[in-house]
């Protein structure tokens, strides 16, 4: 299961700019990409992505594809990092929620820049899985 690179890069794009009016305009947005987030891992279809397939310009299968299960781990550590954060900011402890929404900031900004935090993740622990499988034969 895939999906089109272009779908993937509106989500990311939602996240950042979700989380970042959060942090800069109030803390209440930061509810918006967690009930996304939420609904995302309960159902495993993103409303972002479903919504934004209207919008593609050609077939799916004509961009490049972006793994769903990775795309699947990679809303897991963003929707818990996002809702740390909505925890701290409900109990006014502001350096970890600023930090837990920064992390997320950082993470998609890289990710649309190319480089997927969630994707290193979840290949070291693949391959740590491997290996611990490996080692005792």
């Amino acid at each position: 299961m895939s999906i089109p690179k272009p779908l993937v890069q509106i989500n990311q794009l939602f996240i950042l700019v979700t989380v970042l009016s959060g942090l800069l305009i109030t803390p209440y947005i930061l509810l918006l990409p967690l009930a996304v987030g939420i609904f995302t891992l309960i159902t495993k279809n993103n409303p972002i992505i479903l919504f934004s397939k209207h919008f593609l310009q050609k077939a799916p299968k004509e961009y490049p594809q972006e793994d769903k299960q990775q795309q699947i781990f990679n809303q897991w550590i963003a929707t818990v990092c996002i809702g740390l954060s909505v925890i701290f900011f409900s109990l006014e402890i502001t350096i970890p929620a600023y930090a837990f929404s920064v992390m997320v900031i950082i993470a998609s900004g890289l990710a649309l820049l190319g480089f997927c935090i969630g994707c290193t993740i979840r290949y070291r622990y693949m391959m740590w899985r491997y290996k611990r499988a490996h080692a005792s034969k």
